[in-house]
């Protein structure tokens, strides 16, 4: 569950490839003050359900949240479905809208944008379409923590040009093992659960 709040706070760097609009202040401080926000209230959230239900309460499926809200407030289910919607729909938005400026950043402008946006809008209708709700959860699991892995592997390379072996190169070398590990090792929740 801990290792979930890689996926809680993932998305948080999408305003880092909006650099034609916002300052790197701006971005900077909004990627710190979400991934803030998120983790405490994933944290929060996960050590009230851990205490308030009992483990044979708790029913695995793609509705099992809900069901849970509604066992505390039926009104719950409500909300809890509004917000989700609109979670998705804004995590969709945001990561499209970074993902088209990460191909373009990543080929140096040999793929625009646009057809980074419509790569991503067809590869996400296909899979959509292909696979079950937890078998795309434990893809994008996977895809962020081996994301993160390289990325700690190349701020871990730059740091021990700067400094070999100090304590920040360390650390993000560490991360980028533990990113690894969890992408080849990570457990998808409906195995753990039986």
């Amino acid at each position: 569950m801990v290792f979930g709040l890689i996926v809680t706070v993932q998305g948080f760097e999408t305003s880092r490839y909006l650099g034609e609009t916002y300052s790197a202040t701006t971005r900077i401080a909004s990627m710190r003050l979400a991934q803030v926000i998120s983790t405490a209230i994933y944290m929060v959230y996960i050590g009230l359900v851990t205490f308030v239900f009992a483990r044979s309460e708790l029913h695995f499926s793609e509705t099992a949240v809900v069901d849970m809200m509604g066992m505390v407030a039926p009104i719950l289910t409500v909300l809890l479905v509004v917000a989700a919607l609109s979670a998705q729909f804004s995590a969709a938005v945001a990561d499209t809208s970074g993902s088209g400026g990460l191909f373009e950043e990543l080929t140096h402008g040999r793929v625009s944008s646009r057809a980074g946006y419509l790569l991503l809008i067809v590869l996400g209708i296909a899979l959509t379409w292909t696979a079950n709700v937890f078998e795309i959860i434990a893809y994008a699991s996977r895809a962020f923590a081996l994301y993160y892995a390289i990325q700690a592997g190349i701020a871990a390379h730059f740091a021990h040009r700067n400094k070999p072996f100090g304590p920040l190169c360390i650390s993000y070398a560490a991360l980028a093992v533990l990113g690894l590990a969890i992408t080849l090792y990570g457990t998808p929740v409906e195995g753990g659960s039986e």
